[in-house]
């Protein structure tokens, strides 16, 4: 590999890196959602009963079935008496009384109807079973490594378990993938169905005006967890929280955690999308020289003030062989933070290269020859 060393210098301001927070709750997990790093965490990777963050998932299959048409919202859905007699909390369907998409996500989101996520799991894949092994596949497909789905809702089951690390996976990648959704959902305080009103049982979206999602969940054996999407400025933090001692102590912690990250962390742009990091050798090619970089903002999180000793080295591919198409995988770029690894990020060629004529390809192949 050809190593072309390059240096980010940021004037931030010099300051200690607070002690993330001594929080009441069994595992939890700090991301920022911007660079896609874990800030903190706490037994992430131990397996517990989700309890209603499952819904996160059946969401997930949901808005990804609406955008490939498979559903739409205004679409009538069957009421099943599975679906009606659903135990735990509930939105209050009934078999004989019309219901559409749209109203069962908002139960399902606001109300965290065990009813209407039944309801969604039939009228997508016919059966709940059904609809758990797609769970379990796009589980697998979004690298969630230690999640097993048994049903759509959370309702307890010993085989159903997830673990803080895969929940954050699957959070982040619902407000990734659909935003729009997430904004028109998730930050609803109250829906009234069948004429019960019912609020959302995530309290910052009353105490904390940035905080725009997620999800609460609850069982006797998972104890109180929320899922909880802050966004103040750029930057969108993510934090998870399983286990805690009540409502209220959920709410409490899960600020506590946002704050901190907030306080104690910079964001920082070291690339802007399609802005080229560097010119790369070509051969054989109709040019000698390519751009490459990123399609999106590279954006990385350091502990505040920790900027200036962040440093960044691009790993080319060598040799680079055309015809190379836009979005070719054409090397890494190795970020370090005080000589620490960091994380390491793939480098795209941001314009085509074709295969030059057969004069140049033979003259450049006893190049790389006599090199």
């Amino acid at each position: 590999m050809q190593r072309i060393f390059l240096c980010f210098v940021f004037l931030l301001p010099a300051l200690v890196l607070a002690q993330a927070p001594q929080l009441v709750g069994r595992a939890w997990v700090l991301a920022d959602v911007s660079s896609g790093q874990i800030l903190a965490a706490e037994k992430p990777d131990e397996r517990f009963e989700p309890a209603s963050l499952t819904k996160l998932m059946t969401a997930y299959i949901v808005f990804a079935a609406l955008k490939e048409k498979k559903l739409s919202l205004d679409q009538q859905a069957n009421v099943s008496e599975r679906a009606w007699r659903a135990p735990g909390s509930r939105m209050f369907i009934e078999p004989r009384r019309p219901v559409n998409v749209d109203e069962l996500i908002r139960g399902m989101i606001v109300q965290s109807g065990n009813d209407a996520c039944i309801a969604l799991a039939e009228a997508i894949a016919a059966t709940e079973e059904a609809f758990a092994t797609v769970m379990n596949r796009e589980a697998e497909r979004l690298g969630m490594k230690n999640t097993k789905y048994m049903n759509s809702s959370g309702l307890p089951d010993p085989q159903h378990y997830s673990t803080a690390r895969d929940i954050h996976l699957l959070a982040t990648a619902l407000v990734r993938d659909f935003p729009e959704m997430y904004a028109q959902y998730y930050s609803q305080r109250e829906y009234r169905y069948n004429g019960i009103t019912q609020v959302n049982r995530n309290r910052l979206l009353w105490l904390d005006q940035s905080v725009d999602g997620m999800k609460t969940g609850f069982t006797e054996a998972a104890g109180y967890c929320l899922v909880a999407s802050s966004r103040r400025g750029p930057r969108r933090l993510l934090s998870v929280l399983l286990g805690s001692t009540s409502e209220t102590m959920r709410a409490q912690e899960s600020q506590k955690l946002l704050n901190w990250g907030f306080q104690a962390f910079d964001a920082v742009r070291l690339y802007a999308g399609d802005a080229a990091v560097k010119e790369i050798e070509v051969w054989k090619g109709t040019r000698s020289m390519l751009k490459a970089g990123f399609r999106s903002d590279l954006v990385v999180t350091v502990p505040k003030g920790q900027g200036d000793k962040l440093k960044a080295e691009l790993l080319s591919h060598s040799p680079l062989v055309a015809p190379v198409a836009a979005g070719t995988r054409v090397g890494n770029l190795r970020v370090t933070l005080d000589a620490k690894p960091l994380g390491e990020y793939a480098v795209v060629a941001l314009e085509e290269v074709p295969a030059a004529g057969i004069f140049v390809r033979a003259w450049d192949t006893l190049r790389l020859w006599l090199r």
